[in-house]
C-alpha cells in the first residue's frame, strides 16, 4: 500500500519502520524542503520519501495520523477533502488537568470523531491509540499476540486498517462503529496510566486470550 505517516516523533517514527519492509512509505512533515535531522535520518533508515502534509496525503491510499492531539486543529484543515481515502487515527484527546493527563473529549463525543467532521469525505478509523510506540514496532516478545481494537463506519476501510494491524503483529478486532471510539480512546488512557504512572513500562500490551469452554 501506498502509506502516508503525519507525524514523525516516535509513534510515527516507529510505525514506519515497522511498515516499510513491506509498504511504501511517504513521511508527510510541515516543512518538506527542510525536513529536520529526526525525519532526514528515519527516511534514510526506511526508504520512505518526504513530503509536505497535504502533498503526503493526497498521494496515499492509507493516511496515518501519527500527531499530538493539539496539531490536529492546524494540520486536518490543510489535507484536502481526501474523498474515498482511509484515514487512521491514532492520536489520543489528552489534555493535562488538575488530576494530571486526562482525556479532553468523551461521554458524548471522540477524537475520533472530531476527525471524522474534519474530514468528511473520509473514512476515517480509529485505531493504533492503544498502545505505546515500543510495542508497534516490536512485539514478537509478547507471549500473547497484542489485541488492538478498530472502530468505523466504513467495513472495507477497516478491513484495510486490520491488514495493516496484522501485518505489525497485532490481533485486530471489530469494536463497531466509529462512535465506539469513545470507549477506545479512555482504553488508551488505561494503558498509559499503567505503563507510566503504576510503572508497569512501555513494553507491554493488552491481549484478548481465547481459551476452550468450560
Amino acid at each position: 500500500m501506498q502509506i502516508a505517516i503525519l507525524g514523525t516523533g516516535n509513534v510515527g517514527g516507529a510505525l514506519a519502520r515497522a511498515l516499510a519492509p513491506r509498504h511504501a512509505i511517504t513521511l508527510g512533515t510541515r516543512d518538506a524542503a527542510q525536513p529536520s535531522d529526526r525525519t532526514t535520518a528515519l527516511a534514510a533508515h526506511t526508504g520512505a520519501q518526504i513530503a509536505a502534509m497535504p502533498d503526503a496525503a493526497q498521494a496515499a491510499e492509507v493516511i496515518l495520523l501519527a500527531l499530538p492531539w493539539h496539531a490536529l486543529t492546524s494540520t486536518l484543515p490543510s489535507l484536502g477533502p481526501l474523498a474515498g481515502k482511509v484515514v487512521i487515527d491514532g492520536t489520543n484527546p489528552l489534555t493535562p488537568t488538575p488530576h494530571g493527563l486526562d482525556l479532553a473529549l468523551g461521554h458524548t463525543t471522540s477524537g475520533a470523531e472530531y476527525v471524522q467532521r474534519q474530514l468528511p469525505a473520509a473514512h476515517v478509523v480509529k485505531t493504533l491509540n492503544q498502545v505505546g510506540a515500543e510495542v508497534m514496532e516490536h512485539n514478537a516478545h509478547l507471549p500473547h499476540r497484542p489485541v488492538q481494537f478498530i472502530a468505523g463506519d466504513s467495513a472495507q476501510a477497516k478491513e484495510t486498517a486490520a491488514t495493516l494491524l496484522r501485518d505489525l503483529g497485532f490481533d485486530p478486532l471489530d469494536a463497531g462503529p466509529l462512535h465506539r471510539a469513545r470507549l477506545l480512546e479512555p482504553f488508551a488512557l488505561l494503558w498509559i496510566n499503567q505503563a507510566i504512572l503504576r510503572g508497569k513500562g512501555r513494553t507491554w500490551a493488552f491481549a484478548a486470550i481465547d481459551g476452550p469452554a468450560p
